[in-house]
């Protein structure tokens, strides 16, 4: 299954993808790829935004130097509160009995992150053409419960007992 397909399949069904992506042997390094890919995704939404921004200001504000502090805080920071997150999540399964690894809380998060790109950029689309506003709001809710709900059912499948 192609990587695009496995996005939209885990909008209906997050479980079993993770438990595809789990028997077909996915490890650290898939984890990884997918949590940098999914940054550059990100960064790449923000940029019409940052070009928005840039513009309205009449060049006060430089685009390279917006675009510099958000690859800064998308592809170095980001990824290391993501770790964080995942770790946190691994622990907090363990409490309620969950028999996964931490590798597999890492590629639960990692997968939700990738799954919602697609949101993610429509929403950088919205908020660069519309601006500020209930529809930019009502896309960024929309994305990050896209990203909640596959995170959450990969993480409860993939923390499951094997």
């Amino acid at each position: 299954m192609s990587t695009a397909q496995a996005i939209f399949s885990s909008y209906r069904a997050p479980r079993v993808v993770a438990r595809r992506f789990r028997d077909a042997g996915a490890d650290e390094g898939t984890g990884l790829g997918w949590l940098f890919a999914a940054c550059i995704l990100f960064f790449i939404a923000r940029l019409p935004d940052l070009a928005r921004t840039s513009h309205l200001s009449d060049g006060e504000v430089p685009l390279f130097g917006l675009a510099l502090g958000t690859f800064f805080g998308t592809m170095l920071l980001a990824p290391i509160f993501f770790y964080i997150v995942a770790s946190l999540s691994h622990v907090i399964a363990r409490f309620f009995g969950a028999q996964g690894s931490m590798t597999d809380a890492r590629l639960a998060m990692f997968w939700g992150l990738l799954a919602s790109a697609p949101l993610v950029l429509f929403q950088g689309l919205v908020a660069a053409l519309i601006g500020p506003g209930p529809q930019a709001g009502l896309v960024a809710l929309l994305s990050f419960l896209v990203f909640l709900w596959v995170w959450i059912n990969s993480l409860i499948e993939l923390e499951r007992a094997r």
